[in-house]
Order: structure tokens, then C-alpha cells, then sequence
């Protein structure tokens, strides 16, 4: 098997009014992996997002927008490089969990997934982190296998495990791409994982996007049982 290194590893993000806190990310990723990591930035900002990204060295795929999940996906299946983590421009997470997402890729994981939610979770707003308890659960009993967070937006992958999958959902992107590999076998980790205060404004609505995410975790959870 491959031993991975940052050279190795594309950090890939969706981008929208994000000028507040892109500099901060863009500038972490860029201190831990000693420059190495090829950064893509999906944008459909109207402010400086871009902008800032492209000054910083970042590969912007620029995107009319279509939503959290359009943009994602399109982020995920850009890069070349065989490892590609997941982030959101927010500075909400720490990116100095990155080599210890990438030993886990080396010792054998096909997804490493950031948990919010084991160590609490205090930044976050009290509705959202309720919802996202709701979500986990509501996951696990239906795919038989515990997950403590389905809607973290810190992962890594195998490259090859993202072109191999169809991807659905847009709001509910974040849980599908969890929860479709955990119930085709892949190898799955889960990693404790702080979480800051958001820098900005957040832009999914707290009762439309959690039902969204909610009737996405039944459907592709029960599409998945019934492919087995």
C-alpha cells in the first residue's frame, strides 16, 4: 500500500461570501502541510472569496450557486491528487488535525471523518447541535453501525472512493458522503475533532436545512439497504 505524504493530498472546499474567514483557512492549510497541498476552492461568491483564494495560491473553479452540495461534489471530483479532504471556509475547523487524517488514510482508512460532537461541540448553536445528535442517531439505527457525526464538513478520502459512488444530495451531501461508503464496506473512521466559532455569517436555515438533511439520511440509508 502507498504511504501518502501532503504532496499527496488535495484540501478542496465549497466557497460562497466567505472573505472574512478564507485568508485564515487558506493560510492554515498552507503552514501545516508546508505548502504541499494543492488547494481548490468551488466559488459562487459576489465579494472577494475568490479573489483572496486565487492571491493565496488556490485553484478557484468558479460556479453559479446551486447549493452546499453542487458545489461540494464538484470540489470532491476536481482533484487529481489520490487523497482529498474536505474542509468549510468558516475557520470552524482545526487544521491541525490534517496528519492525523492522512496516518489514517496510510493505516488503511478509506474516509476519516471529523467528530464535532464527542467533544462537545460548545461553539456550536444549541438548535444546530441538537439536530446534529438527531441526525447521528437517526443514522446509526437505520444503518446498523454507530456514527457519532453525519453533517461534519472536515473529511478525508480516498480519491478513487469518490469517482466510485453516485452522489444524490445536495443539502444532505455532507451525511450521504458518509453514510453511503459505511454501508458498502469501506473502512471508516471517525476522529474527535474540536470546533470553533464560525467566522461570518452562517447561510443554511436551521428548520428547512435540517429537514433537508433529515429526509436525506432516510432515503439514502434506505436506498443503500435495499442495493445490499
Amino acid at each position: 500500500m502507498s504511504t501518502y505524504t501532503f504532496d499527496d493530498v488535495a484540501v478542496v472546499m465549497g466557497t460562497y461570501n466567505e472573505e472574512q474567514a478564507i485568508g485564515s483557512v487558506l493560510a492554515d492549510i498552507d503552514r501545516i502541510t508546508d505548502g504541499r497541498a494543492e488547494v481548490v476552492c468551488v466559488d459562487g461568491s459576489d465579494d472577494r472569496t475568490p479573489e483572496i483564494a486565487r492571491k493565496m495560491g488556490a485553484r478557484v473553479v468558479e460556479q453559479e450557486p446551486q447549493g452546499y452540495g453542487v458545489a461540494v461534489e464538484a470540489a470532491v471530483l476536481a482533484p487529481d491528487r489520490p487523497v482529498v479532504v474536505t474542509t468549510d471556509c468558516d475557520d470552524t475547523y482545526p487544521m491541525e488535525y490534517l496528519p492525523k487524517f492522512l496516518d489514517l488514510i496510510n493505516d488503511g482508512y478509506d474516509v476519516v471523518s471529523g467528530d464535532r460532537i464527542s467533544k462537545g461541540a460548545e461553539t456550536m448553536p444549541r438548535l444546530n447541535r441538537l439536530g446534529n445528535v438527531a441526525f447521528a442517531r437517526i443514522a446509526s439505527f437505520l444503518m446498523g453501525a454507530t456514527v457519532h457525526d453525519t453533517t461534519t464538513g472536515m473529511r478525508a478520502y480516498r480519491r478513487d472512493l469518490l469517482h466510485d459512488i453516485d452522489w444524490t444530495e445536495n443539502t444532505g451531501l455532507s451525511a450521504e458522503l458518509l453514510i453511503r461508503p459505511a454501508m458498502r464496506g469501506y473502512k471508516i473512521a471517525e476522529v474527535p475533532i474540536p470546533y470553533r466559532e464560525r467566522a461570518g455569517e452562517t447561510k443554511l436555515d436551521p428548520f428547512a436545512g435540517g429537514a433537508a438533511i433529515a429526509k436525506s439520511i432516510v432515503k439514502v440509508c434506505l436506498e443503500e439497504r435495499l442495493r445490499l
